[in-house]
Order: structure tokens, then C-alpha cells, then sequence
């Protein structure tokens, strides 16, 4: 029997096929937060963990974004705990780039020898014979752009990824790179509160690259008892946090929000924010009170 969107709201976000051809809901899962304090580390209930990632699957979601950094490994190899073997719809990308050494330390690292390593490494703890979506979490300042995409360009080819993402870009960086290889997504800091990568969303939206916006749900001061956000909340029964992410699925179709949670409530709240439809005025009125 087919499940209909009620019974999956993440379907009712739209789609977007990241490089043409990997087709995702675009709501999907930020899996950052399924780990301990400071990222780091097992979570305090990896029972939990486990139940928001298959829950976040049974509620639609085909897109779930995640890092090598993230405990280190403590997040992939709950994914493949919880979800492995994979739905044939469900997208896992990953990330590489960034070197830990303790709680809330992130040190980029972008040597081509590391990369491949860490590829690897993610291969293993998914469990997958190709990463579909394969980040540079940071450009390296110490090394050549032109060697840290050039090894996942390697790795492209060898069969390894099928796709090449840019995280924390400016738009020169990201023309940079779309010189050295074929570059499928840019993942920047976004929200309704903070709009500083304005020109990289549409640059992504002028050339078609999925732009996955983290920390999607900040909403900050607009979230204020009688603020825009609240008088909204009101009017459609919905939390600020989902309006902000309606905000967010409504202003481009390019976007791709992860809100990430470490809570099935949590979790389902956020999900439910693809069955919010702003009004042009609602819309507008958000836009400009940001």
C-alpha cells in the first residue's frame, strides 16, 4: 500500500536532485546533535539516537547529512546502526576536512592523503560502496584548493563518491572550484535570522547547486512574545521553529534545510514544517523583519 504525505510529511517539502541526478525530499536530517557534549563522544542515549534516525526515515526523509567529525565517526556509524541496509531511496552525505582533539575543537585539515583517508574511513562506518555526496567541510588555508578537490576528484572517478560538495564558501571560492571539478552543493550557515550567505544562495540558485543551509531554525529575536514570528505561530498553530524552516523551503528551490535534533518530539515537530504554507504577505513580512 503507497504511504501518502500525511503519514510522511518530509514528501510534502518538494524535491531536488542534487547533481542531477540524486533525487532527495528536500527536508532532510542534520545528524550533528546524535552525538555527545561538544560533538563529541557517544550521546548520553544512544537508544534515542537510534530511534530519531529511523523515525526521521518512516516520516519521509530521504536526505540525511553528516560529517566524519561528528564524535569522530560516533555519528556514521549510528546511521548504520540504525538504518543500514539502506533504503534505496535514502541519501547519506558526508563530510571531510575538519580534525578533532577534543570537545568543541575543529581544526580544518585538508591535506589530499587525510581526505582519502577519511573517504575511506566513511565508506567503512556507513557501510556504503559510494558516498553519494561528499564534502570539503573547510577549505584548508594551508593547502592548494587545486589538491583538496583534486583528491575528491580522484576519488570521484575511482568510484568512491558520486558527488562533490563545498561547506563555509564564499562565492569566489565556489568559482574557484568549479574550475578545478564539478562542484554539487554548497552548505553554509543560513536562517531566517541570519542571512549573511545571501549572495551564495543565489548564486546556487542561478547555477542549479543545492544549497544546504545549517543551523536552519535559529530564529532569534523575531521569535519575541508578539514579534512577527509568534503573531504567525498564532495564526497557523505552528511553532516558530517550523515557520522558520516553511521560510526557508519557500525562498528557493535549491534549498535544502537539515535541522538536526537529538529528539523524536523534536524531530517530529521539525518534519511537520513541511505541511506549513506561508502566505505572500506572511512570507514578505518575515523576510523583512530579519
Amino acid at each position: 500500500m503507497a504511504t501518502n504525505i500525511s503519514e510522511q510529511p518530509a514528501k510534502a517539502s518538494g524535491t531536488y536532485r542534487i547533481g542531477g541526478d540524486v533525487t532527495v525530499n528536500r527536508l532532510g536530517y542534520g545528524a550533528m546533535q546524535i552525538t555527545g557534549p561538544g560533538v563529541w563522544g557517544d550521546p548520553k542515549d544512544p537508544a534515542e539516537a537510534v530511534r530519531v534516525l529511523r523515525r526521521a526515515v518512516e516520516l519521509g526523509v530521504t536526505f540525511i547529512d553528516t560529517a566524519d567529525s561528528y564524535g569522530p565517526f560516533v555519528s556514521e556509524l549510528l546511521i548504520r546502526e540504525a538504518l543500514h541496509p539502506y533504503a534505496d531511496d535514502l541519501v547519506i552525505a558526508t563530510k571531510a576536512g575538519l580534525s578533532r582533539s577534543g570537545p568543541g575543537d575543529w581544526r580544518a585539515l585538508g591535506r589530499p592523503e587525510y581526505l582519502r583517508q577519511q573517504c575511506e574511513l566513511s565508506l567503512r562506518h556507513l557501510g556504503l560502496d559510494s558516498i553519494p555526496l561528499y564534502q570539503l567541510h573547510r577549505i584548508d588555508p594551508q593547502v592548494p584548493l587545486a589538491d583538496q578537490l583534486g583528491e575528491l576528484a580522484l576519488l570521484r572517478q575511482e568510484g568512491k563518491i558520486q558527488h562533490i560538495g563545498l561547506s563555509e564558501v564564499s562565492v569566489a571560492q565556489i568559482e574557484e572550484s568549479r574550475k578545478i571539478t564539478t562542484i554539487a552543493s554548497v552548505q553554509n550557515l543560513y536562517n531566517l535570522a541570519n542571512r549573511s550567505a545571501e549572495d551564495v544562495l543565489e548564486y546556487c540558485e542561478r547555477n542549479d547547486l543545492a544549497f544546504i543551509p545549517w543551523f536552519p531554525i535559529a530564529t532569534g529575536e523575531l521569535a519575541r512574545p508578539g514579534g512577527p514570528l509568534d503573531a504567525i505561530s498564532t495564526a497557523h498553530g505552528a511553532s516558530p521553529a517550523q515557520l522558520a524552516l516553511a521560510w526557508l523551503l519557500r525562498r528557493s528551490p535549491v534549498m535544502l534545510p537539515i535541522p538536526g535534533t537529538s529528539s523524536v518530539a523534536h524531530l517530529e515537530e521539525n518534519v511537520g514544517a513541511a505541511d506549513v504554507r506561508l502566505t505572500d504577505d506572511e512570507f514578505e513580512a518575515l523576510a523583512k523583519a530579519s
